[in-house]
């Protein structure tokens, strides 16, 4: 590299070079930082006035040989200039003041080489150049001094370099050295950017070159070493044209940056390493106290990291010098910095997060009062999204901790977190949670670290568990104050909240569990509320709402109870489990609309945090809720999403969600073979004695209805019915298992038994119309002769108007127009076939469009065949048609509602109007031509 930026220093050299060789001895003193570019000013010097016929002398100061009496004197005196006696003589001369104490002995062999040296320079202009003489010993300066004082009427030239901070000893020297009139000082600087950009000008195209100088020059500081590294750490393999170039330091640019700290005092090196493992130099006083230096020594140590462009600020001009620094520390010493810095933050009230990320640096077990700092640290992390750091935190706390209640407090809390990335990883948890749960007096995360048991298939051990604490929480001794909590003590509210809310949430999971449990096996009645209660808890509140809706009647408090977990719960690690049941507490309460518009609203909150699990486990709910509203590529689509957010081996018994939805949407989209594939994926055995189970079952069992292996699905249906009998959990919301068995009975030409099963089939409790309901009468009416038929389809019908099941619709509708047809009313019959076969072609029912429109359906269904729209339709508004074809569509007044933002009870003032206006009795004879009209779009 050539020297840049340099040109006046070279001509002041030589000014003074020209000097000397006019009988004007001069003394010139180079001051910079380390690594500021002196030595190579001084090379390109020396070697010019060689040229010029000047005789070098020169010699390299090292702070090795600092010790070394007189070694700068003795390098110089070793010039094949002098004659051999002469240099003979000075060396026996300072042999000799070598061995004496006194100053005067020391001074002894000085005026002999200086006379030496004018001697010499009496033919010849003599250039003494000394590099960093700020590591000469004591004699040699003191000889520098001495011959400082006697050149000025000679052709000598004394050219010095030395650091900008200058030891104690220095001072007297440097004070001296600059007093004398023939002496001047030359300080050499760092580039400027404009340096920076003229280095690099030659080594890329200028418009690369000038698009890079500015990083090049924040990054190296202008430090002549640091830009060399660092442009050939850019210029090793990279392309030159390349305009995407970015500046990255490597290799080279760490090593310069170790040889500017080995070049300085050593304390350069001890402040360096200070500021690595702290971060930044904003307190010297805190950096003195972890190097365990004076805050004078740190400060100028930070000053002199500054000077040569290492720090910019306090603060390392890029990561790769940090690394650096760090990376040639002793793994004991940097974990020795990182301890102490953690203390000194934690003492001087840093956050927890900052004294955390030190702990965890050190790579040491810490002392047992860092466990709250690490648990803290840990939450803190978690509202950044850094689940590594957070877990790193959890890790070290768990294993410094020796409370046993608090360390089985923080393995929940760890296994909840690493379940929220990978639930198959958080099984190799699960057995040392369990074991330090055991016997412990339970506390608010018992029933999350249950839930994660019961997820993974272990309910026995879950309920091993619970019983295990049940017996050890005893009761309260005489001197526990009443609901008071503190560790190691008994809380009795505390204790029979969780233990009740375990109990719930494992009966909730797996209802045959009663029998273990049987004092609290699926409450009715109400959680318990106040101090010490269970009501606010949300795996209670959770086991509450699945309860209410498994059990008849109770639909308004399931809908109330899972409402009241949504809004007082946000997500998190423990709270998303009670939230999903909650969701699929709507579902079986028949609220499908509820369950969806909660569903999104979590959905949007953990789309931008780094959770799998929970993704994965709410789409996989979102999917069931598009299957049950009829919206078949809608279920397929966020049931494959689940899937693929967290490994098979991550669902656990909760496989049976995403697998049983896409099962059924496949089978509804015609693609059996598909669905077949699915069953074929492994499946916990555990699984089969669970409420999610049971819907794996059905989806098994349509599956086969769907294949042709009748008898397999009356089967898994009638096992549907077993299980859920003898679990008191025969809702149909939650499977409609005789409705499934009667359509396979229908399908073994068994209508008597069929009609048997359906008209068994249990009705919810309630007022509104259930969709389980117009299934069933769908069901019914295919057993009964004509008219019975009939009066059965059209109360279908009107039930599923008013659902969300559009797929059921449209097949009672069909059914409806092919009752007709029987009857010979094909006009009537061919506008309710067609208007099924719209209502099926948006819930993307292919085989049911084939079933209804057999042919080219769709050109057909386009067409029409009833001719245009009824001249009343004109008659319309615009806010009416638009009512009207979403109405023709098959869509729920609520449904219509939520498209055109307005209120359930408006769609119905329109829809009241739209039947006068076109003379029809009910939206089942709307005309279908509704549905090709230009407003068709909405729908």
């Amino acid at each position: 590299m050539k020297l840049v930026e340099r040109e006046s220093h070279l001509g002041t050299l030589n000014e003074l070079l020209r000097s000397a060789g006019n009988g004007r001895g001069r003394v010139a003193l180079l001051s910079g930082a380390v690594a500021s570019g002196k030595t190579e000013l001084l090379e390109a010097f020396t070697e010019q006035a060689i040229d010029e016929g000047a005789i070098l002398l020169d010699a390299t100061a090292s702070r090795a040989e600092r010790a070394l009496p007189f070694g700068i004197l003795r390098k110089i005196c070793d010039h094949a200039s002098f004659a051999p006696e002469v240099r003979t003589e000075a060396l026996r001369l300072m042999d000799e003041a070598a061995t004496e104490s006194g100053q005067q002995h020391r001074m002894r062999p000085m005026p002999y080489v200086a006379w030496a040296l004018l001697q010499l320079a009496r033919e010849h202009t003599v250039v003494i150049a000394i590099d960093d003489v700020h590591c000469s010993d004591e004699n040699s300066l003191q000889f520098l001094l001495y011959l400082t004082r006697r050149i000025r009427q000679s052709r000598i030239l004394i050219v010095l370099t030395e650091a900008t901070r200058l030891r104690q000893e220095q001072v007297v020297f440097h004070a001296e050295l600059l007093r004398q009139p023939h002496c001047g000082r030359v300080h050499v600087g760092m580039l400027s950017a404009q340096g920076t950009a003229t280095v690099i000008a030659g080594q890329f195209v200028p418009a690369l070159a000038a698009r890079l100088a500015p990083e090049f020059h924040a990054i190296s500081g202008g430090n002549p070493l640091l830009l060399r590294a660092l442009l050939e750490d850019c210029l090793a393999g990279a392309d030159r044209n390349e305009p995407f170039q970015r500046v990255v330091p490597a290799d080279k640019y760490a090593q310069a940056v170790r040889d500017c700290l080995h070049r300085g005092e050593p304390d350069m090196l001890t402040v360096a390493r200070g500021v690595a493992v702290l971060g930044d130099a904003g307190s010297t006083a805190l950096l003195a106290q972890v190097l365990g230096i004076q805050t004078e020594e740190a400060e100028q140590g930070v000053q002199d990291l500054m000077r040569c462009a290492v720090l910019d600020d306090g603060f390392f001009r890029d990561p790769a010098a940090r690394t650096a620094v760090l990376e040639v520390t002793e793994p004991h010493t940097l974990a020795g910095l990182h301890q102490r810095a953690a203390a000194l933050l934690h003492r001087d009230g840093a956050s927890a997060l900052d004294v955390a990320r030190h702990l965890l640096s050190g790579r040491q077990d810490v002392d047992d009062t860092m466990v709250p700092v690490l648990q803290e640290a840990a939450e803190y992390a978690l509202i950044d999204d850094d689940i590594e750091v957070a877990l790193h935190c959890l890790e070290l706390a768990h294993r410094t901790c020796q409370d046993r209640e608090a360390r089985a407090a923080i393995k929940a809390r760890l296994v909840s977190l690493v379940w929220r990335l990978n639930p198959a990883a958080a099984e190799a948890h699960l057995p040392q949670l369990t074991a330090e749960l055991a016997g412990r007096l339970p506390g608010r995360d018992l029933a999350a670290s249950v839930s994660y048991l019961g997820w993974s298939g272990r309910l026995d051990q879950a309920s091993d568990m619970v019983h295990s604490l049940s017996a050890a929480s005893g009761e309260p001794s005489a001197q526990d104050t009443p609901g008071q909590d503190m560790p190691g003590q008994y809380a009795p509210g505390r204790n029979a909240a969780a233990l009740e809310a375990a109990r719930r949430w494992l009966t909730m999971i797996s209802p045959s569990l009663e029998a273990v449990f049987p004092e609290s096996a699926l409450t009715r009645a109400p959680a318990p509320e106040g101090p010490g209660g269970s009501g606010d808890d949300a795996h209670t509140l959770a086991a509450s709402a699945i309860s209410a809706a498994l059990t008849g009647g109770l639909g308004d408090s399931a809908v109330a109870d899972a409402q009241r977990l949504l809004q007082r719960h946000r997500i998190s690690d423990t709270s998303l489990q009670p939230l999903v049941f909650a969701l699929l507490a709507l579902v079986y309460a028949d609220r499908t609309d509820l369950a969806l518009a909660w569903c999104e609203r979590l959905l949007g909150e953990c789309a931008t945090r780094r959770a799998p699990g929970w993704q994965a486990l709410l789409s996989a709910v979102r999917g069931d809720i598009a299957l049950r509203q009829g919206d078949l590529p809608g279920a397929a689509h966020h049931a494959r999403a689940a899937l693929s957010l967290i490994s098979l081996q991550s669902w656990g018994i909760g496989i049976a969600l995403p697998l049983s939805t896409l099962i059924q949407a496949e089978i509804g989209m015609g693609r059996p073979d598909e669905a077949m594939a699915l069953l074929e994926q492994p499946v916990p055995e555990t699984l089969f004695g669970t409420l999610l189970g049971l819907q794996y079952l059905r989806a098994r069992g349509r599956c086969h209805l769907a294949t042709g292996r009748y008898h397999a699905a009356v089967e898994d249906f009638l096992t549907c019915g077993r299980l859920m009998q003898e679990w008191g959990v025969d809702a149909p919301e939650l499977v409609p298992w005789r409705i499934d068995a009667a359509e396979a009975w229908l399908a073994l030409g068994e209508p008597e038994r069929a009609r048997a099963l359906a008209e068994r089939q249990p009705r919810r409790g309630g007022t509104a119309p259930s969709r389980t309901r117009g299934a069933q009468l769908l069901v019914l009416a295919r057993t009964m002769e004509i008219k019975r038929r009939l009066q059965l389809l059209k109360e279908s019908v009107e039930i599923l108007e008013t659902s969300d099941d559009r797929l059921q619709l449209a097949a009672a509708l069909g059914e409806l127009g092919n009752g007709y047809r029987s009857l010979g009313e094909f006009n009537r019959a061919r506008l309710l076939v067609r208007k099924a076969w719209h209502v099926a072609k948006a819930c993307g029912a292919e085989p049911l469009c084939q079933l209804l429109m057999p042919g080219d359906a769709d050109t057909e269904a386009a067409t029409g065949r009833e001719g245009d729209l009824p001249r009343e339709a004109e008659a319309l508004t615009e806010a009416e048609s638009r009512v009207a074809v979403l109405a023709a569509h098959g869509h729920t007044n609520r449904e219509i509602a939520t498209k055109l933002y307005v209120t359930v009870s408006t769609v119905e003032q329109h829809l009241t109007r739209i039947y006068r206006k076109l003379n029809v009795k009910r939206r089942r004879d709307l005309p279908s031509k509704l549905s090709d009209s230009s407003l068709a779009g909405i729908a």
